[in-house]
């Protein structure tokens, strides 16, 4: 661990000075009630809290907020928690996605406002973490996430039922007439039993595990249960490293190398995460200037396997994922066989390895040794063709192995409202052959890049037996869902990418170990149709939905804004007057 640097603090600008400028800004905090002592030149650390009772995940948050000051003042720092916009996956529309890269503006600026001089980021529910983190890297201060972690267990009736993933499997039944809406109400009330996030390897989970396995995280973060006391305890030892990080001016750009990505995408692969965790890291990437692409989630997670038996891949949930010993044990069957950059540096000033080599592993029904695994492939497959030129993914781990190899004739949904007006319409033209087309939901399109990938089977052939079938869109799916899907397609329809030139009946081949996708029209037919294209109308003319249309990336780049890409540092921010 690395000894105390002098380093003049951020903080000192505003409360270290004499005259008229020291006064100002330490008569208006005495109003709270804080001695002059706490104004010494000690350590200033932000507690930056996505506290909502609009966001069921993070509604704990004021409680893990108060552990991370009692460990802030243990070490002598002065902890000032400050909030931030919340996003709550259950209830914001249309979609968190959206604002994602707007909360990574607020908390960007929150930090480089005021006098912070290292910061606990309070994270939980999707997209409140790769927010946080992006907002964070832009200003490159020692920082800490602390998860909310998942919500234990869900329990219906005579079984363990997964948040996302059940609701999902449960409509479908109800459609297909094999559970009636009494049952379907009974098992609403027996999901969400407890504080926290899903339980599920989502998308909330796959990234309380990308920040654990980068090193931004200390160890036991992704599993921990909400409810569990251990949580807190984990926030009162984030508040007490805090302050040791910035005395050491161990930053955030020192973790997040090359290296704490790569094994970020290979962590994903062995715990069968979410594809939600490609769109946010390739962002985050992005902000720190860290050399990170799509290929890149091919070559380095596509061959690794699933060792953990979680749902949606598996039968298990986060709850079981922690007493099996959780992502330290996922970590050190990485770093055993070869997967695992052992020397990148965490936020406990460990390497990794360092952190995870004598985990040991309480229940091989739930995390598999690497080389008995519980699927051979759980990485993101990248594909790419006509019909997807700038990349498409999906998660085979959640798939049907036998429509990894499939050529089937369009059904196309030009919008989500089209789909929802037709997929159950009794006259549709589709069989089980066929290949489902959503078109309009990409960044751009929707706008927002809604979860809105995994579509629901048409009702006729659900009552047919039919459980899978080949989906295609420029959307995201969530984390909690499953089902051979492919999603992300770039460019997305509405910038004019091949899939909004798709139309009904059109042949489509999907070949997942050839890295796929293609659509089987001649190029001069192909031209004709993208001359007569005309783009959608806008969706606003004003306010931030404007500017999120005018600058978002595509799908393959992150899908941040253009104009946040990088960094501007946490240079003081000149005094007012």
């Amino acid at each position: 661990m690395s000894a105390k640097k002098n380093v003049r603090r951020r903080s000192a600008e505003w409360f270290g000075k004499d005259g008229k400028d020291g006064f100002h800004h330490r008569s208006w905090m005495k109003n709270q009630g804080l001695p002059h002592h706490l104004f010494d030149g000690r350590p200033v650390i932000g507690i930056c809290n996505t506290w909502s009772e609009l966001t069921p995940c993070n509604a704990h948050f004021r409680v893990l907020a108060e552990r991370v000051k009692r460990g802030v003042y243990e070490m002598g720092g002065f902890p000032l928690e400050f909030p931030v916009m919340s996003l709550g996956e259950t209830l914001m529309r249309p979609s968190t996605m959206l604002f994602r890269n707007l909360v990574s503006m607020d908390v960007e600026e929150s930090i480089r406002a005021n006098p912070i001089d290292g910061v606990v980021l309070l994270v939980g529910c999707d997209k409140t973490t790769p927010a946080l983190l992006m907002g964070a890297a832009s200003c490159d201060l020692p920082t800490i996430a602390v998860s909310g972690g998942p919500m234990l267990n869900g329990r219906f009736r005579d079984q363990q039922i997964g948040s996302g993933t059940h609701v999902w499997k449960f409509e479908d039944m109800v459609r297909a007439g094999e559970m009636s809406m009494g049952e379907f109400m009974d098992a609403e009330a027996c999901m969400s039993r407890s504080v926290g996030h899903c339980m599920t390897m989502g998308t909330a989970s796959t990234m309380a595990s990308m920040a654990e396995s980068s090193g931004i995280a200390l160890p036991t973060n992704a599993a921990i249960p909400a409810a569990d006391s251990r949580r807190n305890v984990l926030a009162h030892l984030a508040g007490r490293r805090i302050v040791e990080m910035v005395e050491q001016d161990l930053r955030m750009s020192q973790i997040l190398t090359r290296e704490a990505f790569e094994n970020a995408i290979r962590t994903n692969g062995a715990i069968g995460g979410s594809t939600n965790a490609v769109v946010h890291l390739l962002a985050l990437a992005g902000r720190l200037g860290v050399d990170l692409d799509l290929a890149d989630w091919d070559a380095l997670g596509q061959e690794v396997p699933c060792i953990v038996n979680l749902m949606p891949s598996g039968k298990y949930l986060m709850e079981d994922f922690y007493y099996a010993g959780g992502l330290p044990v996922v970590l050190r069957e990485l770093g055993e066989g070869g997967l695992l950059n052992r020397d990148a540096l965490t936020v406990n000033g460990h390497t990794l390895w360092e952190n995870v080599k004598d985990a040991k592993c309480w229940n091989r029904d739930v995390i598999f040794p690497l080389d008995k695994p519980f699927k051979d492939r759980g990485g993101i497959v990248v594909l790419n063709g006509n019909l997807a030129p700038d990349g498409a993914i999906i998660k085979p781990s959640a798939a049907s192995p036998e429509l990894m190899r499939h050529r089937g004739k369009a059904v196309v949904f030009e919008d989500i409202d089209d789909y929802k007006a037709r997929i159950d319409d009794p006259n549709l033209d589709v069989d089980a052959d066929s290949v489902l087309v959503l078109k309009g939901c990409g960044p751009k399109g929707y706008p927002g890049f809604p979860e809105t990938g995994n579509m629901g089977l048409p009702a006729r052939l659900l009552k047919q037996g039919v459980s899978d079938m080949v989906r295609i869109s420029d959307a995201r799916m969530s984390g909690t869902a499953f089902g051979t899907v492919v999603l992300h397609t770039a460019p997305e329809s509405a910038a004019g990418g091949p899939l909004a030139l798709v139309r009904n009946g059109d042949e489509i081949e999907l070949d997942v170990p050839a890295r796929r996708l293609v659509l089987h029209i001649d190029e001069e037919e192909l031209a004709r149709r993208r001359a007569a294209w005309t783009p959608p109308a806008a969706h606003s003319d004003r306010g931030y939905l404007k500017l999120y249309i005018d600058h978002v990336m595509q799908a393959d780049t992150g899908a941040d804004l253009d104009f946040l890409v990088g960094s501007s540092g946490a240079a003081v921010p000149r005094e007012s007057h």
